[in-house]
């Protein structure tokens, strides 16, 4: 009499249910590292303002942010807790945003033969690309406008006359612009996604959300278009 032995493949039956714990997890961490960057672009944004202050008001600032600690804490320390945090954000956004196409893209092998592009918007379909180029737009502005290495007033200028030289050139103040925009769409569909991510949205709410993303999302993407924007217009030179 032989006795039959069945064998469960216990790596392949917890599979589905690990995979579904790493995509809530990689959701997570693309909604915090979002929030986190957000909350940057805010402050930032506030701080580029100052520029209608005038110059010395815009350089005081710019030299407070590298000053700020002092003597208690080296020079620096606050600016480079911010730039560590801004980095790790970054890299963890585009980990699990990488991540999720991967395995969004491993789930469903085939696209499908009819694209629901009624119910997708341009923002979340470009998404990926997106963020790529507001990466690459990240790195040109630091070398722009903050070490001046590629600012056409160089390296010894102040902050206010980089500003003031780099939108005074038409193309880097379209590709200023272009970015901008991109970001514009790229947070209005981050927002709605955080808060379904973190359980802050549902069917009821879904308008409410939709609405909020797409005003704060305009309301902050215009707070830098006016600094452009002024620059341009002779508001401020």
């Amino acid at each position: 009499m032989f006795r039959v032995v069945t064998v469960t493949d216990q790596v392949q039956r917890r599979t589905p249910k690990q995979a579904k714990t790493s995509s809530v997890f990689k959701k997570i961490v693309m909604a915090v590292s979002g929030i986190l960057m957000l909350l940057f672009l805010i402050a930032h944004m506030i701080g580029n303002l100052h520029v209608f202050q005038g110059a010395q008001s815009f350089n005081h600032y710019s030299e407070w942010l590298r000053t700020v600690g002092e003597p208690a804490l080296p020079p620096r320390t606050l600016l480079t807790v911010i730039e560590i945090g801004l980095v790790v954000s970054v890299v963890a956004h585009m980990w699990a945003a990488i991540s999720l196409w991967r395995q969004a893209k491993r789930a469903r092998p085939q696209s499908y033969v009819t694209k629901k592009s009624v119910a997708q918007s341009y923002a979340s379909r470009t998404m990926r690309w997106g963020g790529v180029i507001i990466a690459l737009f990240i790195v040109y502005h630091i070398l722009d406008l903050t070490f001046g290495v590629a600012n056409p007033d160089g390296t010894d200028s102040t902050p206010y006359d980089r500003l003031v030289a780099s939108f005074q050139n038409p193309a880097a103040t379209i590709v200023y612009v272009v970015a901008l925009i991109l970001l514009g769409m790229h947070l209005r569909h981050g927002i709605w996604s955080a808060t379904q991510t973190l359980g802050q949205s549902n069917r009821r709410r879904e308008r409410t959300v939709n609405a909020f993303a797409i005003a704060f999302a305009t309301l902050l993407i215009a707070g830098y278009l006016v600094v452009p924007a002024a620059v341009v217009f002779g508001l401020v030179d």
